[in-house]
């Protein structure tokens, strides 16, 4: 019961939370990171850790004249090691177990078991990071500038006249002025595809260079021949290895001790580390494609008219031509969040205000970039009397 009640309490990364509650200011990939991979890497933290799944993580065949809990404490401190020369050894005539046999000099030991619930952990932490950057870099700006018109918090029509004017009204006198925070949000975004991939190679370090291909060749080994082919599984996680034991004789001879040792916790760890592979493979994929995308809405004009057009069924051609080209990167992300926190027809009036308050003010000669001084997301909060009670509350 104690499992699960660890496992419940880390649910709160996966959880879903309704917009009316909070303000969405990311993306699916990037919630993906911080949610769902950082939520796996726990519970698989805490799975190893459960020692009521498997019993003891180490168990040894140990002589009679040595204790068998100071042989298992050993051989778990002091690593246990298998033979790679008797992996294909047919079984039982040559070998009691693969990887097991006469000691012929050439070892492979195997000392990561040790330190697996402390690299999830550590990893979970990674996972997270880009995520709390990008919180204290946004700063709650989504939340308080919509508050009241995001979600079905709008009460009457002339309540969200209001709210959206003088959202309108914010926009127009920031504009320009959102490029830094674009800046870190992009940041953040390539930070999460730098630590997906680095993530597949730290893992590749700690199993010594086995990680990599591990995906293809358990795949691989399911179509080999039944004599021939070698497990990959249990090569990079053996389940019964060996380890030596010295000790004094009665004369007071150095004795030398060969154990057989079964790792059961081998079994969780085999399983755990092909789906962390087949996942990060995933996850990487897509955050390269987010990445483009990103870099495609920073580069190219036409990708953000189309965002307009076909996501959020904004205006005509023209009218959005014309409102991307009076705006930068960091007004259309901005506006972006926002378009995401709101109704489809309050975003669209929104929109549409905006344009016409712009192509007022070119009209005229006016230009938004020329106000003295534009007000930050704090001075918004009169506007807002709400925002004091929330703080800076977006998503976790």
């Amino acid at each position: 019961m104690a499992v699960f009640s660890l496992v419940s309490a880390v649910a709160g990364f996966v959880k879903v939370r309704y917009l009316i509650d909070k303000a969405v200011i990311d993306n699916m990939v990037f919630r993906a990171h911080y949610r769902i991979t950082s939520a796996i890497l726990f519970v698989c933290c805490i799975i190893v850790t459960a020692n009521s799944l498997i019993g003891e993580p180490i168990n040894c065949i140990s002589d009679p004249s040595v204790p068998g809990h100071v042989v298992n404490n050993y051989c778990w401190v002091m690593v246990s090691y298998t033979i790679p020369g008797k992996s294909l050894k047919p079984i039982p005539s040559d070998t009691a177990h693969p990887g097991l046999g006469p000691d012929t000099g050439d070892r492979k030991y195997h000392s990561y078991y040790q330190w697996v619930p402390f690299m999830l952990f550590f990893q979970g932490i990674l996972f997270y990071i880009p995520h709390w950057m990008w919180k204290q870099w946004e700063e709650g700006k989504v939340k308080n500038i919509s508050e009241g018109i995001r979600g079905a918090l709008v009460e009457t029509k002339e309540e969200r006249l209001v709210r959206t004017n003088r959202l309108v009204q914010y926009m127009y006198e920031t504009l320009h002025l959102h490029n830094s925070y674009a800046a870190g949000y992009f940041f953040c975004e390539a930070l999460n595809f730098v630590n997906v991939v680095g993530n597949i190679f730290f893992i590749d370090t700690f199993l010594g260079g086995a990680f990599l291909t591990y995906g293809t060749e358990v795949v691989a080994f399911s179509n080999m021949d039944q004599e021939k082919r070698r497990d990959p599984m249990i090569e990079i996680f053996p389940r019964v290895t060996k380890c030596d034991f010295h000790k004094f004789g009665p004369s007071g001879s150095v004795q030398k001790l060969d154990f057989l040792c079964v790792l059961a916790l081998n079994i969780l760890n085999e399983k755990i580390y092909i789906f962390l592979w087949f996942w990060f493979i995933i996850l990487a994929i897509f955050s390269g494609i987010g990445l483009l995308y990103s870099m495609a809405i920073v580069l190219l004009p036409s990708t953000r008219e189309a965002i307009l057009k076909k996501r959020f069924k904004f205006g005509s051609s023209a009218e959005v031509n014309a409102l991307i080209r009076k705006t930068q990167v960091g007004d259309f992300l901005l506006l972006h969040f926002l378009g995401q926190n709101m109704h489809l027809s309050i975003f669209r009036e929104i929109l549409e205000e905006l344009s016409r308050r712009l192509h007022l003010g070119s009209s005229s000669g006016a230009s938004p970039t020329s106000v003295p001084s534009a007000p930050s997301t704090l001075e918004m909060s009169p506007i807002y009397p709400e925002i004091e009670k929330f703080g800076k509350d977006t998503e976790i």
